[in-house]
């Protein structure tokens, strides 16, 4: 029974906590603190709210009340979770004067988000007073969904009080700016190069994808995204992918943040020579076509280059695509490997095994030569018999 009680004094604690407060809302409340200037009420859910201390004075300035008393306010603005309360009574007049010292002092207010009508949206500031704010006010990113809005409250800015308080515009975007710019600051403090973060993906061209990493736009280069030739930026990735990378480079004097996919991931060039060494032939898929040559990928992150040269096969050809197509398997020997420039020379097997079969008769030759009588007639009928015999 006593977890029962408890956990519903919980749940009851939850709702109290997360509740929002609409502009002239009434409220009785406990007076838990007095300080010089203000007066601190208890609105449960160990949340506070305060007010005027001033209010509570009598013409001769003594205060009227004392902690532990319980009095009637109504509800002004909030901000940062800190909930401004009055105990004036808000009639229209009232309201409408704090609606216009809102808007001298830029001072932000709650409003509830009632429809979207022409241009934007209609705002329910307190019983007596709406807003209109128009959809390029209501985020800094474009609005897809003006539905999302509709029914939620946020805080806002009185950009135009006109007509003593009939034509009342609002904005969120000085105060999402502002919050953007404090997250700003906050991360250039923290973000150094070769750290980790994480981010979502916003965007996605060719050249690469645009991340936003904590408020900040970072971009992931099409050649950071993984070890090898340059993938398909596209095809791998689209805008709300969640991804890890590391911060490649840093600029905050042109705002610019580089990162890297790449260096997460382990390198697969660590163990080339001893995977793929010099001579040895292996099957590799065709992954691009030049006129200089093919690029054949041995392994995810492996590429090497079989130049034009070694493809003709003794027949001058003027690009790859004459003897290769884009994405076909291709049996390769390995000529040279050069760790530093992370490049392999290839050639074709069939080359090899030819010059190797012609290496072996040029071999044979000169050891029949080496070998054979004089007197015996011309060298070619000589080595010719010599063959047949074998």
């Amino acid at each position: 029974m006593e977890q029962e009680k408890s956990f519903a004094e919980l749940l009851n604690e939850s709702e109290l906590k997360s509740r929002r407060y609409s502009v002239g809302e009434k409220i009785e409340a406990t007076i838990v603190n007095i300080t010089p200037e203000w007066i601190f009420l208890d609105l449960g859910a160990k949340s506070e709210g305060y007010l005027d201390k001033k209010e509570l004075l009598d013409e001769n300035g003594n205060l009227t009340v004392k902690e532990g008393d319980v009095i009637s306010a109504y509800f002004l603005s909030s901000r940062h979770g800190e909930k401004l309360f009055t105990t004036k009574l808000l009639t229209r007049k009232s309201v409408d004067d704090y609606l216009y010292n809102a808007y001298k002092n830029r001072m932000p207010l709650e409003a509830t988000v009632e429809k979207e009508i022409k241009g934007g949206f209609a705002v329910k500031i307190s019983a007596s007073a709406e807003g209109f704010c128009p959809y390029s006010q209501m985020d800094l990113k474009r609005i897809e969904d003006p539905a999302a809005y509709v029914g939620k409250k946020f805080e806002f800015i009185v950009t135009e009080y006109a007509q003593r308080g009939r034509k009342i515009v609002v904005s969120r975007r000085p105060l999402l700016e502002k919050i953007q710019r404090e997250k700003i600051e906050a991360l250039k403090a923290s973000l150094q190069k070769g750290m980790k973060v994480t981010g979502t993906v916003i965007g996605v061209q060719n050249f690469g994808a645009f991340v936003d990493i904590g408020g900040i736009q970072a971009l992931l280069p099409v050649s950071e995204m993984a070890w090898g030739r340059s993938a398909d930026a596209k095809a791998l990735y689209a805008p709300g992918d969640q991804i890890e990378a590391v911060i490649a480079s840093l600029d905050w004097d042109k705002d610019r943040v580089s990162l890297s996919v790449k260096d997460t991931l382990p390198d697969p060039w660590s163990n080339v020579a001893a995977k793929f060494p010099e001579g040895s032939v292996h099957t590799g898929k065709v992954s691009k076509l030049a006129e200089f040559g093919a690029f054949v990928t041995l392994e995810d992150g492996i590429d090497g280059l079989l130049h034009i040269s070694r493809m003709g096969r003794g027949k001058k050809i003027k690009h790859a695509r004459e003897v290769l197509e884009e994405g076909a398997p291709v049996e390769v020997r390995v000529e040279k490997i050069d760790l530093d420039a992370k490049k392999i020379s290839l050639d074709l097997a069939a080359n090899a095994a030819e010059e190797a079969a012609a290496a072996a008769e040029k071999d044979e030759m000169k050891s029949f030569i080496a070998k054979a009588p004089k007197n015996m007639g011309t060298l070619s009928h000589a080595f010719e018999k010599h063959k047949k015999k074998k």
